[in-house]
């Protein structure tokens, strides 16, 4: 790394640790339904839990139903927010030649709470002031929307529905509270298949701030090479490499097969992952669960059609499997308009709000994206605090000793850097270390990698940990054209494996160590 970048690199840290020291309390409303009771203590919860003022809670009358019509949308929840930015002076409106414009904003974040209608189902009357927009395609003929989506951009006044709006917060790296845009809203939703889940995702955000998101890290690729779709796999890869470069270890899988069910998908704290279009893998497995806090995230066309059956899509499963946050799409968004994870984790490990980072990450507005979570946590806010206690939490350790090693070690080239990241995981018997070198160098450098799999497979204590490593370290044995190695390996394990969720995955690898045996017999 040249002088001017760590240079750079300082500056942009110093510039998100002061933005996450901003009180966000006063820039946030909470809007909830009063036709849903649990709508109504849900809000009186989250503004408790967040300092936010009694008064900075917006009641709505609107319909209980998930999917609403255009003029419900209209005349329950935009014209009554309109009015309520109006009376209480957190808008400034100029009225100039005729045309509303909002020119000041003391409300940046909109929480919206269970029980709030979630889409707007598309209308085939006429509209006032709608037309299709030409040179969209498919897209500017269609004016279904996500409520969260239509509420973000309320302060543009815009009787235009067909079609999306561009994101002027797309790719920012800059806090909403410092762009030019009063008239744009960041919304987010407390919303899950249950009460409970929602009232946990709250806290559970609130203590990851304050003691940090640690874990692994789960990406399911999918290597769709189909065209315009790639794009998908691209963001992926580059959240593996965003992770890695900040010491967060990672599994990486490009297979069109997403993770298997049984696959032991321990100390999950994120996942990123595309294109089944249902539930299903580990998350279908029934001690399956999140680290709390964790930001979980799987690209589907209709992730989030619906919030309140726990096994439809992917959005409500996802939460009530433990994740605190989650992006989906209310109806079709098409890929290129749907959120780039590679920006929403970007902006995530920089230590901007979940609110921010999905804001940024989408280029289309009045569309079918919604953000599922706490519209002000932060994951990673304990990254930016220089004076956090570093013996808080024990079972912490060797996740921030690897942040650390890879935030002190950036500036080092790959080859030195991987020496030296092995040297350090043996030397301080890190074994999520040592399993994230393994699996980087298996490629590379496979006895490196076997190395590191056998040491973690020591020193890792539970049993899920030692399976997948003997799941990884027996698929290397494989490609290496050692099926005895692989097969002895799997063996060994059968005490604690029989009973296991991965004993089937690991009963396969054995399968294919013994017809490799067989064939090589047989060539004899």
């Amino acid at each position: 790394m040249n002088r001017f970048a760590v240079i750079s690199a300082v500056l942009f840290g110093v510039i998100s640790a002061v933005a996450a020291e901003t009180p966000l309390a006063p820039a946030t409303a909470v809007v909830f339904n009063t036709k849903v009771r649990e709508s109504v203590e849900l809000a009186k919860f989250y503004a408790e839990q967040r300092g936010i003022a009694r008064d900075h809670l917006v009641a709505l009358d609107c319909s209980t139903n998930e999917e609403i019509s255009r003029e419900e949308y209209d005349a329950t929840i935009r014209d009554r927010l309109v009015e309520t930015f109006r009376q209480r002076g957190w808008w400034k409106i100029d009225t100039a030649e005729n045309a509303q414009r909002v020119t000041a904003s003391k409300i940046h974040f909109i929480a919206v709470m269970k029980g709030v209608p979630l889409k707007i189902r598309a209308t085939t009357a006429g509209y006032d002031g709608d037309h299709n927009i030409q040179g969209q395609g498919p897209i500017g003929s269609r004016n279904e929307a996500a409520v969260d989506s239509e509420i973000a951009v309320l302060g543009g006044f815009n009787r235009q529905l067909s079609g999306s709006v561009p994101n002027p917060y797309f790719q920012s790296y800059r806090p909403i509270t410092e762009i030019d845009a009063p008239e744009l809203l960041l919304v987010s939703r407390l919303d899950a298949p249950s009460v409970g889940t929602v009232r946990r995702m709250i806290t559970d955000s609130i203590a990851a701030e304050r003691n940090g998101l640690w874990g692994r890290a789960y990406i399911d690729g999918a290597h769709n090479t189909a065209g315009g779709l790639e794009v998908g796999d691209r963001w992926l890869s580059d959240v593996r490499e965003q992770l890695r470069k900040s010491g967060v270890p990672v599994v990486y899988d490009d297979d069109p097969a997403i993770f298997p069910r049984g696959y032991p998908m321990s100390g999950c704290s994120l996942y990123y992952g595309w294109y089944a279009g249902a539930v299903t893998g580990p998350f279908t497995d029934r001690d399956f669960h999140f680290v709390p806090g964790a930001v979980a995230v799987h690209i589907h066309s209709f992730s989030a059609s619906t919030l309140r059956d726990p096994n439809a899509n992917w959005a409500a499963p996802l939460v009530t499997k433990g994740a605190a946050a989650t992006l989906g799409n209310v109806y079709e968004p098409f890929l290129q308009l749907t959120a780039h994870l590679d920006i929403f984790n970007d902006r995530l490990l920089h230590g901007f709000t979940f609110a921010e980072s999905a804001a940024m990450a989408t280029p289309a507005l009045s569309w079918q994206t919604v953000a599922i979570g706490d519209p002000l946590y932060r994951p990673f806010a304990s990254w930016l605090q220089l004076d956090a206690k570093r013996d808080s939490d024990k079972s912490a350790a060797d996740w921030r000793a690897y942040h650390d090693f890879a935030t002190k070690n950036s500036g080092r080239p790959a080859g030195e850097l991987t020496n030296a990241a092995m040297q350090f995981a043996l030397r301080t018997h890190n074994a999520p270390m040592l399993e994230d070198i393994g699996l980087q160098t298996r490629d590379a450098n496979a006895a490196a990698a076997l190395r590191c799999f056998s040491e973690a497979r020591t020193i890792y204590a539970t049993r899920d940990d030692i399976l997948r490593v003997v799941l990884e370290e027996g698929a290397t044995w494989l490609k290496q054209s050692k099926p005895k190695r692989a097969l002895d390996l799997v063996r060994s394990v059968n005490r604690i494996a029989s009973d296991a969720p991965a004993a089937p995955l690991l009963k396969h690898i054995e399968q294919e160590a013994l017809g490799a045996l067989s064939a090589a017999s047989k060539r004899r």
